[in-house]
């Protein structure tokens, strides 16, 4: 914002063009991704080997369901958190790199979504075989929570908080 009654620049932010915010972004949002998609492809690796243990064939059907549920929000979320890579790469030099943030962005949002949906799920999942005890749910909803409020929560409240009206 410039205050041109006291001839005075005082701009918020950067003094950036928009492809350079684009670019920034881009960068900052890739470093994101990065830390996201090892996760879950750790996770999502592990799930699948499950399946090949004997143990598995003694898991109870609602826990061979939680398992095949697990597992398919797993293939989403690393679909969802590997999107932006492939957007990026099919639109490479066709001039709409803000809008691939954006988009980047959303996919990015998404395969947090699932991640957490994952988490979840292969957490209930663990803990049910683990302990057989009536207090799992109350566990895993209590992480849940948590992943909420470190993930989400903080996040929204620090934006709230500390971004400029």
């Amino acid at each position: 914002m410039t205050d041109t009654s006291a001839g005075v620049d005082r701009r918020r932010g950067r003094d950036e063009t928009e492809e350079e915010r684009a670019d920034r972004k881009w960068g900052e949002l890739i470093q994101e991704v990065r830390v996201a998609q090892t996760g879950v492809q750790i996770l999502f690796g592990f799930l699948l080997t499950v399946v090949f243990t004997p143990r598995y064939a003694q898991l109870a059907d609602t826990d061979q369901v939680i398992y095949i549920v697990t597992v398919v929000l797993g293939a989403c979320a690393t679909g969802a958190l590997i999107g932006p890579v492939s957007l990026h790469r099919l639109v490479s030099g066709r001039q709409v790199k803000p809008q691939a943030v954006v988009w980047a962005s959303r996919m990015t949002f998404v395969g947090l979504v699932l991640l957490l949906a994952t988490m979840t799920s292969s957490l209930l999942l663990i803990l049910r075989v683990a302990t057989h005890d009536g207090f799992v749910p109350y566990l895993v909803t209590a992480v849940v929570v948590w992943y909420l409020l470190m993930w989400f929560g903080v996040p929204l409240w620090t934006r709230h908080r500390y971004s400029s009206r």
